[in-house]
């Protein structure tokens, strides 16, 4: 294992040590750890020691702000499309 439990390939410590890494790649990186997680494994909390662990120290940096928006977009209740959405007679 490269990296630790939360960050099974050390992507996200990666991320933070590329010099001029834009958001879009950050996105990138973001999605690919989210994929190596082991199945059963609290997103969510993860996501929050990640933040606290290197958005502390690296507010302005755009992996801070891709980790935020993902645990923002995992409190926000989503509306189900199809015939889950449509009422039922």
């Amino acid at each position: 294992m490269k990296g630790d439990e939360n960050d099974p390939k050390g992507l996200i410590l990666e991320a933070y040590r590329i010099d001029g890494i834009s958001k879009s790649e950050c996105r990138t990186v973001f999605l690919d750890w989210a994929l190596s997680l082991p199945d059963g494994q609290d997103t969510g909390r993860v996501l929050k020691v990640l933040v606290r662990q290197y958005g502390t120290d690296h507010p302005d940096h755009p992996m801070t702000e891709v980790m935020t928006e993902g645990l923002a977009s995992m409190a926000t209740p989503r509306r189900r499309g199809g015939w889950r959405s449509r009422p039922r007679n």
